[in-house]
C-alpha cells in the first residue's frame, strides 16, 4: 500500500513537502511517480524516481524535488515556489515495470495512494 500525505493550503510562493509511505514492499525496488489531478483536468505526471534517476514535468522543474529515504520506506516531493496552478490532488504511484521515458503515463502504474489535496491561493 501507498499512503500519501503532507498536502495543505498555502499562499503563492510557499512550500509543502509531500510524503509517500509504502507498506508491504520496499520502495527502492520500484519506480515511484507523483501525479496530480485538478478538477476537470486529466491526471498528469509531476515527477518520478527510479534507480537513482529523477524526472520532472517541465512545469515544475527547478521548483519541485523528488527524493527517497529507504530507511523510512518513503518518497518525498518537496514543492517550493508554489503557484495557484499547482492546486490539485496529488497522488503517488508505483510503476508496474521498469520505465523511464514512459513515466508520465498513468497506465504504467499498478498501485496508487489515496491522494492528498494541495491548494495554492492568496
Amino acid at each position: 500500500q501507498l499512503q500519501a500525505s503532507g498536502g495543505g493550503s498555502v499562499q503563492p510562493g510557499g512550500s509543502l513537502r509531500l510524503s509517500c509511505a509504502a507498506s508491504g514492499f520496499a520502495l527502492d525496488d520500484y519506480g515511484i511517480g507523483w501525479f496530480r489531478q485538478a478538477p476537470g483536468k486529466e491526471r498528469e505526471g509531476v515527477s518520478y524516481i527510479n534507480v537513482g534517476r529523477k524526472f520532472y514535468a517541465d512545469s515544475v522543474k527547478g521548483r519541485f524535488t523528488i527524493s527517497r529515504d529507504n530507511a523510512k520506506n518513503t518518497v518525498y516531493l518537496q514543492m517550493n515556489s508554489l503557484k495557484p496552478e499547482d492546486t490539485a490532488v496529488y497522488y503517488c504511484a508505483r510503476a508496474s515495470r521498469l520505465i523511464f521515458s514512459e513515466w508520465r503515463a498513468p497506465p504504467n502504474y499498478a498501485h496508487w495512494g489515496q491522494g492528498t489535496q494541495v491548494t495554492v491561493s492568496s
